[in-house]
């Protein structure tokens, strides 16, 4: 019974739902080679926003460096496009072009 005459709260709705969780979608995050940006800072780069081991480190670089690019993580898309901006800002503060980029897969 409502507090207010006339008025019919009960409106037959079922309002149960149904929620189906799924996983993320997820993006490759990828540094791309230059020929102007040291191999030490990319290695600087990807131990410190990426944080990956000296030995990581170095393989993505040499990827990045002998192969045109380099994985250096897999993400959802709220995380790694933080990890691109993250990777622009700090080439940006040392005059380096270095380019990340995310891949959908």
């Amino acid at each position: 019974m409502s507090d207010f005459p006339g008025i019919n709260i009960n409106t037959g709705l079922d309002e149960r739902t149904d929620t189906k969780l799924r996983e993320p979608e997820m993006y490759r995050v990828i540094l791309l080679n230059d020929h102007y940006t040291t191999m030490d800072f990319v290695v600087e780069v990807i131990r410190s926003i990426f944080h990956k081991s000296a030995g990581e480190a170095t393989k993505i670089m040499l990827d990045v460096h002998k192969k045109g690019k380099g994985l250096v993580g897999t993400y959802p898309l709220d995380i790694a496009s933080t990890k691109v901006w993250q990777v622009q800002e700090k080439a940006r503060e040392r005059d380096f072009p270095l380019e990340c980029i995310l891949e959908n897969f």
